[in-house]
């Protein structure tokens, strides 16, 4: 049978900065026997110190940490009595110690609003996340309305051009499917020339370009643009590359 000693060093990670009573009451955690003179407000201490605590409107304490969740039911006497809560309160420790990996960002959807002030890439599936925001080199200059896809296509676009668009292609080589939200049809939309001059100079990112969509993004906050690339990536039929 492992000792307490063992069985604490294997749990604690993340936690080996503890000190004075949140690290009494983490070892009391893992005493074996269990103990039955846990103080609730001291185990309230530890969650509130090592992770984010919420406590519901009957009192019950809801923690997160590192992805995990943990409900903990208030008890009736000062102590955390009950061993099935003793036990629970183990094992969200344990599994909370390691930050779990961050996923591929090639399997993630993505977002990319974009005009001639600037474009931001963000993840589709947080709501709440910052964007990467990217700036045109000189906004005063970068975009020319006389021009048309055809002439980016054959590469006459001014040097300004590249500046903008390049940087953008470069945030995206490493991502997954991806949505363009953008203002405006033809010559009038950054987005339509961002796709085009996309196929011409990074046809392999172009192909992870699933749909670009006309939005009225100047009206909209970053959480209401996001809600919406999640409901296109939900309802579409995502191995289908936007067509040029």
């Amino acid at each position: 049978m492992p000792t307490t000693e063992s069985v604490r060093a294997q749990s604690m990670n993340a936690t080996q900065t503890l000190k004075g009573s949140h690290l009494r009451t983490y070892n009391t955690i893992f005493q074996h026997p269990i103990s039955h003179n846990l103080e609730w407000r001291a185990v309230r201490a530890l969650l509130e110190q090592i992770g984010q605590i919420v406590e519901e409107p009957n009192g019950h304490l809801k923690a997160t940490r590192n992805g995990q969740t943990l409900i903990l039911h208030k008890p009736h006497t000062k102590d955390l009595a009950e061993d099935q809560d003793v036990m629970a309160l183990r094992h969200f420790l344990k599994q909370s110690d390691a930050v779990p990996p961050e996923p591929d960002a090639k399997i993630l959807h993505w977002l990319l609003v974009i005009d001639h002030h600037e474009a931001r890439i963000l993840r589709a599936e947080i709501r709440g996340t910052h964007p990467e925001r990217i700036l045109p080199h000189d906004g005063r200059a970068y975009f020319n309305h006389a021009r048309d896809s055809e002439e980016i296509s054959r590469g006459k676009e001014k040097p300004a051009l590249n500046t903008f668009f390049e940087p953008i292609a470069k945030a995206l080589e490493a991502v997954g499917q991806i949505v363009v939200f953008g203002a405006g049809t033809g010559a009038s939309s950054e987005m339509e020339q961002f796709i085009t001059w996309l196929h011409s100079h990074h046809p392999d990112t172009a192909r992870r370009v699933i749909a670009a969509l006309t939005v009225n993004e100047m009206h909209l906050t970053d959480d209401q643009l996001l809600a919406k690339a999640r409901d296109f990536f939900q309802n579409a039929a995502l191995s289908e590359p936007v067509k040029r």
